[in-house]
């Protein structure tokens, strides 16, 4: 893994950096890393299943009383 040093960050900037930490249960390095990369990884990439329970989302959905299955699933052999 790289290693990034960063010089001349003001004070206050640490510091807001450390609270900001504190807030997310974190260490600073963490909290650096954390900011770092969701400013420069695109926007959580959804999956297809994602895309189409918003689509469904949007329209109203349906939510389907499935009940439990009680059978046991067959075995399937690949001999």
């Amino acid at each position: 893994m790289a290693v990034l040093t960063v010089r001349n960050l003001p004070d206050e900037t640490h510091r807001a950096l450390k609270l900001r930490a504190a807030e997310h249960g974190r260490s600073t390095e963490a909290e650096v890393r954390a900011i770092l990369e969701a400013a420069v990884r695109p926007a959580a990439q959804l999956g297809i299943g994602s895309e189409l329970a918003a689509f469904a989302d949007a329209l109203g959905g349906v939510e389907l009383d499935i009940p439990p299955r009680t059978d046991m699933p067959r075995h399937v052999s690949f001999d």
